[in-house]
């Protein structure tokens, strides 16, 4: 290139251009590496403003060159060269992209910076003003450039991000900008092969255009989402899953989507085949990226998707996000609420259509994943209805294993039936075993069984489906279809023995209850507590979890089974004044408190039952 002899001149940057250099240059800067990213997304621009040109334009210069981009490391000159077979510049162009505010936002980003005194390197590519990140981690920027215009010339700008530019004609130049950044010895690692291909990997991996490094393509997978689904196998998806997910082994959704409005999107979104949360891995970070144009806008993306689906691994892509939030942090705007909304709808409406027409793989995913779901209802009202659809419950009349949704409980629901009742415990054989679905086994009633400690706090929360209010079956005044009343058994006590017993009853249980009556639910067992208001026996067991002072429940409602033999004898105590009589009642109440699974002090107990041992021996 024989450019010495042609005349060089000297020009000032623009006031502004200037001030946004000095703090580009003087500022400390964690994640300089953008400068990277910036670059080639110009560059890419650069090459697809050419295509463009060349469907409309027969007349552009070296017309063959292939589009691609070229990045050559030199760790021994500590250089660092892009370049691209593009559009280019002419030398008015050069000047007012290089050296001018012009349509860069150079004077909105200065202004950005001096409200929130911030020097946040995530705003560089914020105002359009990308090419100047070069200079956090050069000492000198020179851009070789040549118009695709078929007379244009050649020309050199060079820069020390000073108070200057010098611009000169350069013969011998093909179409397209090379830029040879001139390293700072503090960032001397951007001539290392290694780190180019890491940052392009993270950051341009999908940039349409071939990217080579020393020779080398560095972008070697294809950006699927933009394909149409059907041109893509399934061992391509799962190939793509791995690589952004960093995972080896397959996905167990996917969905792949494209939309026009209210946005123009492209997603490809992945469930993965387990929840690491619940294996006590820590809370999972964001997995979906954001990309404007194939272009990496932020990895593992905050708000585009509600906390809740933190869980969805994959890709979302809009052009129509505008270059002032394009490639910075994202923030909570308009444009981002809608495009959180349209992603959760359709992502929601996605599981809803699975769990119909895939029911085991759903129900494999409910298992895994289903706390997510009840995370979402617990703080999600927007969403409210979508999620309720995805709710599965196993029930008091499905077999082990066995998952229902809502709909489907209020399909074989009893006539005259108000209500959707739940039981909470730890497992199936503990919930069967409990006296409080001995009513419900009697009037035929189906009851849905929660087994995370969370489930009756969302349930509450939610109040009803349909019409139909959520009530758990160890509430207290339970309002249970055709009740007509209760009628004593005939081999029952006496009314009077009745009132009697739960008198004496209260006043030696204390404030551990705050009454006794007879029981309308039990068939089997002597004695049940019950929960006055909304509490249910699983809220309490949840407070006795974070307040280990909570030795014992708060107090409780006793309903005393009044054709039991226990409680038949234990009222023949009482009338006989037998001093015994105290110890049965007392055990009869911890009975029920572990029939309810709920946690107190043993210690108590384990005298009171060496005393019934020694009375039932003698």
């Amino acid at each position: 290139m024989n450019s010495n002899n042609l005349q060089e001149e000297t020009r000032e940057f623009q006031a502004e251009v200037k001030q946004m250099l000095d703090i580009v240059i003087n500022s400390l800067y964690t994640n300089r590496e953008i400068f990277l990213r910036e670059l080639i997304s110009n560059a890419s621009d650069a090459l697809e403003k050419l295509r463009y040109l060349k469907i409309t334009n027969k007349e552009i210069l070296d017309r063959d060159l292939p589009l691609e981009i070229s990045i050559n490391t030199d760790d021994i000159a500590h250089t660092l060269t892009i370049q691209d077979t593009g559009i280019g510049m002419t030398r008015e162009e050069l000047v007012e992209n290089l050296g001018t505010i012009a349509h860069s936002g150079s004077k909105a980003f200065i202004k950005q910076l001096t409200e929130n005194d911030r020097k946040d390197v995530e705003l560089i590519g914020q105002f359009g003003v990308g090419f100047y990140s070069a200079f956090m981690v050069a000492d000198k920027v020179t851009v070789y450039t040549r118009s695709c215009l078929p007379e244009a010339q050649g020309y050199i700008w060079s820069s020390e991000g000073t108070g200057s530019y010098t611009i000169k004609e350069a013969l011998d130049l093909k179409r397209g900008t090379k830029i040879v950044l001139h390293l700072k010895n503090d960032a001397q690692e951007f001539a290392k092969p290694e780190t180019i291909k890491r940052i392009i990997k993270q950051y341009s991996g999908f940039v349409q255009f071939p990217i080579l490094v020393n020779g080398e393509k560095a972008n070697t997978v294809q950006p699927l989402w933009t394909k149409n689904k059907n041109e893509v196998s399934d061992e391509e998806y799962n190939e793509f899953y791995k690589y952004i997910a960093n995972v080896y082994d397959e996905p167990l959704f996917r969905l792949h989507f494209s939309a026009d409005a209210p946005l123009s999107i492209n997603a490809l979104l992945f469930v993965p085949k387990e929840n690491l949360e619940r294996f006590g891995f820590g809370q999972l970070d964001p997995g979906v990226n954001l990309y404007c144009r194939k272009v990496l806008i932020q990895q593992q993306a905050e708000g585009i998707l509600p906390k809740w689906l933190r869980f969805v691994k994959g890709v979302v892509d809009s052009e129509e996000l505008p270059l002032n939030i394009s490639r910075e942090t994202m923030q909570d705007n308009m444009l981002v609420s809608k495009l959180r909304r349209v992603l959760t709808s359709r992502f929601l409406k996605f599981l809803n259509e699975q769990s119909r027409t895939e029911t085991e793989k759903y129900n494999d995913f409910w298992k895994k994943f289903g706390i997510f779901i009840k995370e979402g209802l617990a703080t999600d009202f927007e969403h409210k209805e979508e999620l309720l659809k995805l709710l599965r419950f196993e029930s008091s009349k499905t077999e082990p294993g066995k998952l229902i949704s809502l709909k489907e409980y209020l399909d074989r629901k009893t006539t005259g039936q108000k209500a959707i009742y739940f039981l909470n415990g730890p497992n199936r054989e503990v919930i069967e075993a409990s006296p409080y679905l001995e009513i419900f086994r009697k009037k035929d009633l189906e009851v849905l069984y929660t087994f995370d400690a969370v489930d009756d706090y969302v349930l509450n929360q939610l109040g009803e489906y349909e019409g139909n209010k959520f009530v758990s079956a160890d509430q207290e005044n339970l309002e249970l279809p055709d009740d007509g009343g209760h009628t004593p058994a005939a081999d029952g006590l006496a009314e009077a023995d009745v009132n009697a017993l739960a008198d004496w009853l209260k006043q030696q249980l204390g404030e551990k209850v705050t009454d006794v009556k007879a029981s309308k639910r039990l068939t089997d067992s002597p004695a049940i507590v019950l929960n006055p208001g909304y509490m249910t026996n699983s809220m309490q067991r949840m407070m006795q979890l974070i307040n280990k002072e909570l030795d014992y429940p708060v107090p409780k409602v006793l309903e005393i089974n009044t054709t039991h033999p226990i409680i038949k004898r234990l009222d023949i105590l009482r009338k006989n004044n037998d001093p015994f009589a105290k110890v049965a009642a007392e055990q009869i109440y911890d009975n029920a408190l572990i029939a309810a699974g709920l946690n107190f002090d043993p210690k108590g107990m384990v005298n009171r039952l060496n005393q019934i041992l020694e009375r039932a021996l003698q």
